[in-house]
């Protein structure tokens, strides 16, 4: 038997579409790995785990896991895209300012962002 939301919204998903960024930047792994890590951290929760993987001959996707939340990134540098999505279900973690961080930090100069509320 499961239980009864009452809440409604369980959580809160941000998906970045983020176009015109530094083809260098979205596929230098340790770059993407260090804005995640920070923007998690600047965002207001801890880091419980990373993991990340560059592709031949260019990309990078990866995941951080975070308290509450999670970011989740998919780069492709020949196109200077890069698909971020976003997920927090509480309330230590600030996914506005979170998306707010990748624009700036992936340099985007014609970034997307749609927020979807999650739940019931």
């Amino acid at each position: 038997m499961r239980a009864e939301c009452k809440l409604g919204t369980l959580g809160k998903h941000f998906l970045l579409d983020l176009k015109d960024c530094s083809s260098g930047l979205l596929d230098d792994i340790d770059f993407i790995k260090e804005v995640l890590i920070s923007v998690a951290k600047e965002a207001g929760t801890a880091v419980l785990g990373v993991s990340f993987h560059r592709f031949q001959p260019q990309g990078v996707s990866g995941a951080v896991l975070i308290t509450g939340a999670h970011l989740c990134v998919h780069t492709w540098p020949e196109y200077g895209y890069a698909a971020i999505d976003i997920f927090t279900h509480g309330d230590s973690f600030r996914p506005d300012e979170a998306a707010r961080l990748i624009v700036e930090k992936l340099e985007s100069k014609n970034p997307a962002i749609v927020e979807l509320k999650r739940g019931f």
